[in-house]
């Protein structure tokens, strides 16, 4: 059984789609639109990915991107039902697969203090929903769920840090509450479970702000 410390944070925000860029509004506050973190560090991935595109051509990127899709989001719902002490439901067994190989990686975190929660920074003009937030091997740290076909090199996979560390900062914002480290996890079809963990959250601090900058430059 996972421990759940109550955390005073937002039940919801809501969603506005524009151009089909995510924002946010906050409740009592729903003349501020905020931008998806999601679609900010995606702004940053954008050229890698149209270059991919053009290597493996649409058909295969199509054909990648839903699976990649699917298996994220099924590993994403076994794994919140399992932190929240529920019963597993049905899944595709890819994602079955994938969860089964995070479970050792799953069983080290505990004192959850969000779960699949909206937060936000007027600071920072940014919202998004965390996938977790609790003690990870007894350090409280921002918790990513990550699926793949096999381990990533780190060098490419700074945008899921600076995400991480941007729901470190809007946490700090709402609750004064600063966590140790950023943790990704991240269940590959090879079999492999591989973690990346960060302690040095200033440096994508930094790289959070350059890419904030970046983005309202090219759309405000």
């Amino acid at each position: 059984m996972f421990n759940h410390v109550k955390v005073d944070l937002p039940d919801k925000l809501t969603r506005e789609t524009i151009d089909g860029k995510r924002y946010y509004k906050v409740p009592g506050h729903e003349n501020k639109k905020l931008v998806s973190v999601t679609t900010v560090t995606g702004f940053q991935s954008a050229k890698s990915i149209a270059a991919w595109r053009k290597r493996v051509g649409n058909e295969a990127a199509n054909r990648k991107s839903r699976r990649a899709a699917s298996r994220g989001t099924g590993m994403h719902t076994l794994t919140e039902h399992y932190l929240r002490n529920e019963e597993l439901p049905k899944a595709q067994p890819l994602s079955e697969f994938l969860f089964k190989f995070a479970k050792t990686e799953l069983n080290k975190i505990d004192n959850i203090h969000a779960l699949e929660t909206p937060l936000y920074s007027f600071k920072l003009g940014i919202a998004g929903t965390v996938d977790c937030i609790a003690e990870y091997n007894g350090e409280l740290a921002v918790i990513d769920f990550k699926t793949s076909e096999k381990p990533k090199p780190e060098e490419w996979i700074e945008g899921y840090f600076v995400q991480a560390v941007a729901y470190a900062c809007m946490l700090y914002e709402l609750t004064g509450i600063i966590v140790k480290k950023l943790v990704i996890i991240m269940s590959c079809e090879n079999g492999e479970c591989v973690v990346y963990e960060k302690y040095h959250k200033r440096e994508y601090i930094r790289k959070l702000t350059q890419y904030i900058r970046e983005w309202k430059l090219a759309h405000e």
